[in-house]
C-alpha cells in the first residue's frame, strides 16, 4: 500500500497499549511508519485527534500516501473537549485505472520506490517546518523531548523545563531537534513504549537521557 499510494485520502487510526491494560501487548507502531516509509502524526489530546485527523487526509491526497495517526490508551480512552467547525465536502474521485501505480511487480515498483524518496524528502521539510511539532520555551537548563499524552505527564510535573512537543512523529523533525538541543544544557526524552524519539536523538549526535 505504501508503494501504491492512494487515490482519495487515506487515514489508517492504530492504538498502542503500553502497559497492556486493554489489549494482549504493547507493540509500538511508530516503527510501521519508518518501515513503510509513510507518514505518522500523534495527537495528545481528544481535540488535537479531531485536528490531526482532518489534516492526514489532506495530507494523505496531497503527498499520494496513506498516513497513520497513532494514539496510545491514555488518549484512546479520555474525553475532552473538541470544538467542531464546518464539514467540508470533498468531491469523489474516479477511479484511474493505472496498472504502472496500482500493480507492484518489479518492474512498476523500481520507480515507486524513486517517488517514495522523494515524498519523503519533501515530507522531512515540512515535518520540521510543521506547527504539529513545537518548541515551548521556558529554563535552559533542562529541555525534554516528548510525544502524545506523555506531555501532558511533562507539563503537569515539569512546568519550569522547556518542552519540544512533536506530533509529526514521522518523519521526524531533524532541524527542530538540533535547534531544540542547542538550546539547553541537558536533552531529556520521555516516551510511552520503545525508545523510538530517544534513539533517533541520539543517532543525530546528541546527548540525551531517556529510559534509563
Amino acid at each position: 500500500f505504501s508503494y501504491t499510494g492512494v487515490n482519495g485520502g487515506f487515514v489508517i487510526i492504530n492504538a498502542d497499549d503500553p502497559g497492556a491494560w486493554s489489549s494482549q501487548n504493547e507493540q509500538d507502531n511508530r516503527h510501521y511508519a519508518r518501515a513503510a516509509k509513510v507518514p505518522m502524526i500523534e495527537p495528545s489530546s481528544p481535540a488535537e485527534a479531531r485536528e490531526f485527523t482532518k489534516y492526514a487526509f489532506e495530507l494523505s491526497e496531497q503527498y499520494d500516501r496513506p498516513v497513520i495517526v497513532r494514539i496510545t490508551t491514555r488518549i484512546a480512552h479520555s474525553q475532552g473537549v473538541v470544538e467542531l467547525g464546518e464539514r467540508s465536502e470533498v468531491p469523489l474521485k474516479d477511479f484511474d485505472r493505472n496498472p504502472k501505480k496500482y500493480v507492484m511487480i518489479p518492474a512498476h515498483a523500481r520507480p515507486r520506490h524513486k517517488f517514495i524518496e522523494e515524498q519523503m524528502v519533501k515530507l522531512k521539510e515540512l515535518s520540521n517546518a510543521s506547527p504539529l511539532n513545537r518548541i515551548e520555551w521556558a529554563g535552559r537548563k533542562r529541555g525534554i523531548i516528548t510525544n502524545g499524552v506523555a506531555y501532558h505527564y511533562v507539563k503537569e510535573v515539569c512546568p519550569d523545563d522547556s518542552v519540544l512537543k512533536i506530533g509529526f512523529i514521522w518523519p521526524m523533525p531533524d532541524e527542530r531537534i538540533r535547534e531544540f538541543a542547542a538550546g539547553v544544557e541537558e536533552v531529556f526524552v520521555v516516551e510511552e513504549c520503545d525508545p523510538f524519539i530517544e534513539d533517533y536523538v541520539r543517532a543525530l549526535g546528541i546527548r540525551v537521557t531517556g529510559k534509563e
